[in-house]
């Protein structure tokens, strides 16, 4: 993980040197162990124009400006921030939200971890009010995952055909209140409309929201079965109880049923399926949110074509190692791994 500091007056007077004898602004930050959005803030705070002695102007740096700015800086902000004490404890939020795709919540649960390692900490609003204050070099509000979810009103749309397999209205009670461990829901996230062929097939429990992402070469029903084979075969004969029952929406890649529920290990079904309502995406509410988080990291819009395989999979882990409020900010790692033992 990368940790970076603020600039101090030190710091400021090598960044003079450094540009003087001509290191880009990337190689700066390198050198100096800055984040390279900071070296442009710097240079801009420090910046004037400089007459030379054939009366020709240049832009310069002056680091005496720069820390004086930096100064007056704090003092309009006020004095008393909590935070304020404890350097390593804003570096280090800022660099889970801003580099690692954290929220200031989740954020502030990986800090609690460490405690020891901190002299202070400071609550989800402080943490929220410091951003919006713009107290960070390299944190603002851009780098916020959606702050407040608006609750869209559900409206079914009523069915012009049948599902293709079993409705939800037919799935279990007890599914839909995530009482029992081993029901998923399943989805695509797809790349850029027309230029990507491949996409990531989701897989989220239900009462432990653990994830599994796999890259699919294309969007058809084959690579979705091929994709369930594979899991199968690698749970073994523990499959079955892990994944009782699987919702789906009613996408082309999920049209073959029989092929998602047909064992490839034994005669006779591997699980259930159950198919939403069109238009229904809060029925998979679970898969929606962690699709969410997985957007974090690659945009919509992205050729998924170039994804490595070792991004999806550090993408997969970061989700099941997320500090969850809902779950008093335990991981779905830890959560899922208990239910393993219990069956």
């Amino acid at each position: 993980m990368k940790k970076f500091s603020h600039m101090t007056y030190n710091d400021r007077l090598r960044l003079d040197i450094l540009i003087r004898a001509g290191h880009s602004p990337k190689e700066v930050a390198g050198i100096l162990h800055k984040h390279v959005s900071t070296i442009y803030r710097e240079l801009k705070r420090g910046r004037y124009i400089h007459t030379n002695s054939d009366l020709t102007e240049e832009e310069r740096y002056n680091p005496d400006e720069a820390d004086r700015k930096a100064q007056d800086n704090l003092k309009e902000k006020g004095a008393g921030l909590k935070i304020g004490n404890d350097i390593k404890l804003a570096n280090y939020l800022e660099s889970l939200v801003a580099d690692e795709k954290y929220s200031p919540d989740a954020a502030l649960a990986k800090a609690r971890e460490h405690r020891d390692e901190f002299s202070t900490m400071i609550c989800t609003t402080t943490f929220y009010s410091y951003i919006d204050k713009g107290i960070f070099l390299k944190l603002t509000n851009k780098d916020l995952p959606i702050k407040k979810n608006q609750k869209k009103k559900k409206q079914r749309v009523r069915q012009a055909r049948a599902s293709r397999g079993e409705s939800i209205e037919n799935r279990p009670e007890e599914i839909g209140s995530r009482e029992t461990f081993g029901h998923w829901e399943m989805d695509t996230v797809k790349g850029k409309q027309g230029v990507t062929k491949s996409c990531m097939l989701v897989l989220t429990e239900r009462k432990t929201r653990a994830e599994i992402i796999a890259k699919l070469p294309d969007q058809k029903s084959e690579s979705v079965i091929r994709t369930l084979d594979r899991i199968e075969k690698k749970w073994g004969d523990q499959f079955y109880n892990v994944f009782k029952s699987i919702t789906v929406d009613n996408g082309s890649e999920f049209a073959d049923y029989e092929g998602m529920e047909r064992s490839c290990r034994k005669e006779g079904k591997r699980t259930e399926i159950y198919y939403c309502h069109p238009y229904s995406s809060y029925e998979r509410g679970s898969n929606e949110n962690q699709n969410r988080m997985i957007r974090r990291h690659i945009p919509k819009g992205a050729d998924i074509d170039e994804t490595p395989d070792a991004e999806i999979e550090r993408i997969e882990n970061w989700i099941n190692d997320y500090p969850r409020r809902n779950f008093g900010y335990c991981s779905s790692r830890e959560l899922f791994e208990m239910e393993l033992k219990a069956i």
